[in-house]
């Protein structure tokens, strides 16, 4: 199986993705995962979805509700960062900005004076390290190899740092089956106790929503979209009960079905 995720080898995606398969190939962004998935041009993409501290990625809400692709499966993993470079003299910390918002009292405390700059991945930022002594990066304490030294091990701000993964497939690999269901609603519309009644559909046939989160729907301003996680199956009569409600409501916009799956925790 062909898998997609963001690159280069060595980033935590990279390290999700390996649960699925070891064919692993690369792309630089979420949005271009997504693409390549919903184009067939790989089978599988391996996505992140919310992180323990630094709360959901945007980037991949906003793609996967752009993009037509189920859900296939989540994964949760440990987030293990480490501070490396070639010696504990740089003038420049790389990262991807979820790492760096993700050690942020870390890098305060310790390195105020040291400039951090954003990059693609984690793995982009390791790289540069390698490339360049003035330069450390913030990834797993396994991508230092030969060349880089662990200047400092666990440095994000809380221990039970871990990032949600979708594995995303093409359409028509949506399946009903499993503990866990994802959703992306459209009302289309404003007005008051409309998010009220999106709960209650849930709530009224005891359905545990894990996760709802809004986001701007890019048509107009104030006019939102919501992702919700929920803890059923698709294929059960409540969840089914609960999203014709929810059709009810946004009958002029629209429900995404993004697929039912089981979660897998990756310790590594």
């Amino acid at each position: 199986m062909q898998i997609v995720t963001l690159g280069p080898a060595g980033t935590y995606s990279h390290r999700a993705a390996r649960a699925v398969d070891n064919n692993v190939g690369f792309k630089e962004s979420v949005s271009a995962i997504v693409a390549a998935v919903d184009t067939e041009e790989y089978e599988r993409g391996v996505v992140p979805i919310e992180n323990s501290i630094e709360g959901s990625v945007t980037e991949t809400l906003d793609s996967i509700a752009d993009s037509d692709v189920a859900v296939t499966q989540e994964i949760v993993t440990p987030i293990r960062h480490a501070l490396l470079a070639q010696s504990s003299e740089f003038e420049l910390i790389a990262s991807h900005s979820q790492a760096l918002a993700q050690c942020r009292s870390y890098l305060e405390d310790t390195y105020p004076d040291v400039r951090a700059e954003a990059v693609a991945s984690t793995a982009r930022g390791v790289e540069r390290a390698r490339e360049d002594p003035g330069v450390a990066g913030i990834g797993h304490p396994d991508n230092a190899g030969d060349v880089l030294a662990v200047i400092s091990e666990d440095i994000q701000d809380r221990s039970s740092n871990a990032t949600r993964f979708f594995v995303v497939a093409p359409e028509s690999e949506r399946v009903t089956a499993g503990g866990r269901s994802t959703v992306v609603v459209y009302p289309n519309a404003n007005y008051p106790g409309l998010l009220l009644e999106l709960l209650e559909a849930f709530a009224d046939r005891d359905i545990n929503l894990s996760r709802i989160e809004s986001r701007p729907s890019g048509n107009r301003l104030g006019d939102y979209l919501f992702h919700i996680d929920f803890e059923a199956g698709l294929y059960e009569s409540r969840a089914q009960e609960a999203l014709k409600s929810i059709e009810s409501i946004a009958t002029d916009g629209w429900v995404k079905r993004l697929g039912s799956y089981d979660r897998r925790h990756v310790v590594e």
